[in-house]
């Protein structure tokens, strides 16, 4: 049975303590991020560094995933997007593509009920083709049962791509010309944007990446234009919501121009 939307008059629950006495910084809404996306790498470097399989990697890095959600939700970040599975990864071994499909299903049917407590809204955004209908099942449903939730928005990238995203927006804008729908005289960013996978997506204000890699990857490449870039050398399974706070602290103390200039001298722009 599908559990029911919290009552909007009933606060969502408490998430769970990372460590008695820890507490969010206090960051002015201002310079708190509105939208956080995170490339969760290295786990199977992590997992290889101790003799365990890649796989192992992935399983701690679950707990590593539900503690950032947590952070996010402390610190009342509206949005938040997690790397789960690229469109590349299927060129990875066919028994670890298994083995990820199979887990996402699980971590999704296993976690969803503790989102839905904490007042977070699940939202799937990738391709449909190729993704298990199984995993695309137990997405659905996440976002079924945590439609109604207000707090932070979660988007499951899965089967995902930022040019495939690009591609699809371009080819639907294409059908829609033909079919005199749109006119190309009309194409502007902003109708670009309403063609891509989830349009309701914020621009994102900070991309994090772990496992030591300095790139983006093709991950949410229209979304992050004016991102403000934060990478970390630690594997993503020991990544924590402590690290998620750092980075939105560093983020505060950025001066975000977009295109902008101040002129030292009048102190104008």
């Amino acid at each position: 049975m599908t559990p029911l939307p919290p009552d909007p008059g009933q606060a969502p629950a408490p998430v769970p303590l990372h460590r008695e006495g820890l507490t969010p910084p206090v960051l002015d809404a201002g310079a708190r991020p509105a939208h956080v996306a995170i490339v969760m790498d290295g786990n199977g470097r992590w997992a290889n560094q101790r003799g365990l399989p890649r796989t192992e990697g992935h399983r701690v890095g679950e707990s590593t995933m539900m503690d950032v959600i947590a952070g996010a939700v402390e610190l009342a970040i509206p949005e938040l997007s997690v790397y789960a599975f690229s469109t590349e990864n299927w060129k990875r071994s066919p028994a670890e593509v298994r083995f990820l499909m199979g887990f996402t299903r699980t971590v999704l049917r296993a976690q969803t009920d503790d989102l839905h407590r904490w007042g977070v809204q699940v939202r799937w955004v990738g391709r449909e083709p190729r993704l298990w209908k199984s995993v695309l099942s137990e997405v659905r449903r996440a976002e079924r049962i945590t439609a109604g939730n207000t707090g932070t928005v979660l988007n499951m990238c899965l089967n995902y791509g930022g040019r495939a995203e690009i591609a699809d927006a371009a080819r639907a804008m294409a059908e829609d010309v033909a079919a005199g729908r749109l006119k190309p005289s009309s194409i502007t960013e902003k109708t670009i944007s309403r063609y891509l996978y989830s349009p309701r997506m914020r621009e994102v204000d900070l991309f994090i990446r772990t496992g030591g890699e300095q790139r983006t990857s093709n991950f949410l490449m229209w979304s992050s234009a004016y991102a403000e870039l934060y990478f970390s050398d630690l594997a993503w399974p020991d990544f924590d919501r402590c690290e998620l706070w750092r980075a939105c602290q560093a983020y505060a103390g950025r001066e975000r121009r977009f295109g902008n200039a101040v002129d030292a001298v009048t102190g104008t722009r």
